[in-house]
């Protein structure tokens, strides 16, 4: 399944608004996007396991989560480089993966995507990240690896940025927000609404909040 204009639209708007609840004026900032995807590929790698004097087993589910954090960054980093614009980030992020790739150029060497394994490819993005540049084949190869799609991270995706932007509203900045409701973390309550909302509708994202936020007051009046 492929990214469509509207997920990627959607995507890049979330990151936006995200980008400005944390900080308004984030694009003058110049925040380092591609650190953060060196930081988090490396986590990636550490929950995949890489060390041969040891037995290690690969954490599926958390190489996917480590996936949607590092989608958060290439976002950024895409809409820093078009200025915050949003339509040219996804102009430019939907001409790359119309290009569909089969290799990667790194350090003189073209790396075909079909030859290498997880753990290359994740090796391969933290080089990138390491010298500012990010690759979309690349990054949609991981998501194969580990049994994702495009629909799939997009579920992912903006149920996160929903309730990171829920979490920066109910006073996570300020440490009064309260991340345990009824016994369960938040990402779990999480998991349940977005089985509930149509990802497809026009006002999904507004959705996922107001129910979150039902549940998030139903824990406060108990307490």
């Amino acid at each position: 399944m492929t990214l469509t204009e509207t997920q990627l639209l959607s995507m890049l708007e979330l990151q936006d608004d995200m980008n400005s609840k944390v900080n308004p004026d984030w694009v003058s900032a110049n925040n380092n996007w591609h650190r953060a995807i060196q930081v988090e590929g490396v986590e990636a790698i550490e929950h995949h396991g890489w060390k041969w004097w040891k037995k290690q087993d690969c954490d599926l589910e958390q190489l996917r989560m480590e996936l949607v954090d590092i989608w958060h960054f290439i976002l950024s980093a895409a809409l820093q480089h078009k200025h915050g614009n949003v339509a040219l980030a996804k102009m430019d992020m939907m001409a790359e993966l119309n290009l569909h790739q089969k290799s990667v150029q790194f350090d003189n060497q073209y790396y075909v995507l079909a030859q290498i394994n997880l753990l290359e490819k994740l090796d391969l993005l933290v080089g990138l990240a390491a010298s500012k540049r990010t690759n979309l084949a690349l990054f949609e190869s991981l998501l194969l690896d580990c049994r994702m799609d495009w629909m799939e991270l997009f579920k992912q995706y903006v149920g996160k940025n929903v309730l990171n932007i829920f979490r920066q509203d109910h006073g996570y900045k300020a440490g009064s927000y309260i991340k345990i409701w009824d016994g369960r973390e938040d990402n779990e309550h999480l998991v349940e609404v977005l089985e509930l909302v149509d990802l497809g509708s026009g006002n999904a994202r507004d959705e996922l909040y107001q129910s979150l936020k039902a549940r998030y007051l139903l824990v406060q009046e108990a307490q």
